[in-house]
């Protein structure tokens, strides 16, 4: 089992779960596919695109059940990472996490990373 991570808003998630999917974060929209990070990429994901951004929440999702609409391409620095062409089901969630901001204000997934 590979667990992927998405990061997102309370407010977003709260929205989704409302609907029983998540359509995606206006970047998501935007490239045509829901970003997400592998566990060692999340952290490094968390303080570049989140930093100072408060009311976050971590999702965990096992890959494989996602079958081809799942993806891993290139992205930042050549890592392949995984990006999901569909909206991500809220059924498909195996957890969530609200995550603290360190004193630089990044966001810490630390223990919320399997």
């Amino acid at each position: 089992m590979t667990l992927i991570y998405k990061i997102l808003s309370r407010a977003e998630w709260d929205a989704a779960k409302a609907q029983g999917r998540f359509e995606g974060s206006a970047v998501d929209l935007a490239d045509g596919f829901i970003h997400l990070s592998a566990g060692e990429q999340a952290q490094e994901t968390a303080a570049k695109w989140f930093r100072g951004q408060a009311n976050l929440v971590l999702l965990a999702v096992e890959a494989e059940p996602l079958g081809e609409d799942l993806k891993w391409e290139a992205s930042r620095g050549g890592a392949r990472f995984p990006h999901l062409y569909r909206p991500l089901l809220v059924s498909e969630v195996t957890r969530e996490a609200d995550l603290d901001l360190d004193a630089d204000g990044v966001p810490q997934l630390g223990d919320h990373l399997a």
